[in-house]
């Protein structure tokens, strides 16, 4: 059906009235089914709009946190070249928290309450972002293995149906992509240089490699939200292909560096043409999430504190926009 025809028959507010719940049902599903985008003001299931609230400002929390792991560096860079690359890149991901939080106060969230779920522990934030970044190897391994598992997810986010959060993907994505080989180079530069450095290296990657691929999440069939997510088109691929082509994009560039992948369980299977891999420790990556890793507490606290020391700079922002709106208004 002709797009305009197909958002006139379930949109339109006269025939919207005559339709009881399980015929807007099903032309909700048959809208997304046709490959089109969600926007804020269309009518979807409850369901569907705390899903995308869920996965969203999880996102936006775990891009705002992730800053923190590599904050500390900045001063401590081993070049002012090196300097300048991570100050931007840390910029890009206070921006990227930015594009989402706005995407997500259009399901009618607002950012306070946002911010108020993920500082009582409601709300989550990518489990990785709890691990302790150690010395400059790290900062490597984060965009290499972070990162780069970040833009696996992403990519396939860029057709998510949502509207605002598919957009949002698209510069998110780019931006990433540069993270991803920013943090390769500095792996590359290690693992080529003294054999101290390529010792570093290869110990960031063994602290680095499972917890990025416990980033995409639990084994589908133990993931209560996938079943819906990928009836809604919310997620594009699943938890377990998404892990998969990570580790056949990522074991090839370990060996371009030299460097071993800590899974002896690791090799290639000609039958499926993927690598086989070892099992994840499920119950680490459960116990970080609950919010007992390493890095847990020292994140949540550090945000907590930097919020509050920044209440008078939003109040000073709000008081500003209600006066440029009066004196627009008494023109």
């Amino acid at each position: 059906m002709p797009r305009k025809q197909h958002r006139a028959g379930y949109y339109d507010k006269k025939i919207a009235k005559r339709m009881d719940i399980q015929e807007k049902l099903h032309a909700f599903q048959q809208y997304i089914d046709a490959e089109e985008k969600i926007e804020p003001k269309d009518w979807m299931p409850e369901e569907y709009r705390t899903h995308n609230i869920r996965q969203i400002s999880q996102h936006a929390h775990s891009e705002v946190i992730g800053m923190q792991p590599e904050g500390n560096w900045i001063t401590r860079a081993p070049t002012l070249r090196a300097k300048k690359i991570l100050l931007a890149k840390i910029q890009d991901e206070a921006g990227h928290g930015l594009y989402l939080y706005s995407a997500a106060e259009t399901l009618g969230i607002s950012r306070d309450e946002m911010i108020q779920q993920l500082h009582t522990g409601k709300a989550k934030y990518s489990s990785v972002f709890n691990y302790p970044t150690l010395n400059w190897a790290d900062i490597g391994a984060i965009g290499w293995l972070v990162d780069g598992a970040a833009v696996t997810n992403q990519l396939s986010l860029r057709r998510t149906s949502f509207g605002p959060y598919a957009r949002a993907m698209f510069r998110i994505c780019n931006e990433e992509s540069f993270h991803q080989r920013q943090g390769y180079e500095i792996m590359l530069k290690m693992a080529k240089g003294t054999k101290d450095q390529k010792e570093m290296a290869q110990d960031a990657l063994n602290r680095w490699w499972w917890p990025a691929l416990m980033m995409f999440g639990p084994h589908d069939n133990q993931s209560s939200r996938t079943t819906k997510g990928m009836l809604w088109k919310i997620k594009r691929a699943g938890n377990d292909e998404l892990r998969q082509r990570f580790i056949d994009k990522t074991v090839p560039q370990s060996e371009f560096l030299g460097l071993t992948i800590p899974d002896a369980a690791l090799s290639w299977n000609e039958t499926t043409g993927h690598y086989d891999t070892g099992e994840i420790n499920w119950d680490e990556f459960n116990r970080v999430v609950a919010g007992d890793g390493p890095c847990n507490r020292e994140r949540m606290d550090h945000h907590k504190r930097v919020h509050e020391e920044g209440a008078w700079v939003r109040a000073a922002a709000a008081a500003f926009a209600d006066k440029q709106k009066g004196m627009a208004d008494a023109f």
